[in-house]
């Protein structure tokens, strides 16, 4: 157990080992109904709230697809995307571009860096092909 989790609540961390079992990332929505199958009585309203808590501990990181829908996953899990802005299809890329690089010490000097993301966006084939037929 480390600094980070030391503090966490109960329902915290049922929620951070939820995440950690996913294979994915997952809607709020999505792990809600997870744990309520696994018998955890946790209104969705509290899954939100806590997976707040958990992204400002640093434990947790959220994506926002075009679309509007937000997706959960560990911080632990460094995955980073290609995604589609017409039909949301994503690609996660097989390993982080920037995880080497190093940001100015006199910028970064007053700030704790907890996670970051890198997501890429544009058309897939599919979506480009369909645009192409609507344009003739």
């Amino acid at each position: 157990m480390n600094e980070k989790t030391e503090a966490l609540t109960k329902k915290q961390q049922q929620i951070l080992d939820e995440l950690n079992n996913c294979a994915h990332e997952v809607s709020g929505q999505q792990l809600h109904r997870t744990l309520i199958e696994t018998s955890s009585n946790m209104g969705l309203t509290t899954v939100y709230r806590h997976l707040r808590t958990l992204q400002l501990k640093g434990l947790v990181r959220c994506r926002n697809l075009p679309k509007g829908e937000t997706l959960y996953s560990p911080v632990n899990r460094d995955h980073h995307h290609l995604t589609c802005v017409d039909c949301g299809q994503t690609v996660v890329l097989k390993s982080c571009p920037i995880k080497n690089i190093e940001l100015p010490k006199t910028q970064t000097k007053n700030f704790e860096l907890l996670f970051h993301t890198l997501e890429f966006f544009g058309l897939c084939n599919s979506c480009r092909q369909r645009q192409k037929v609507a344009e003739t």
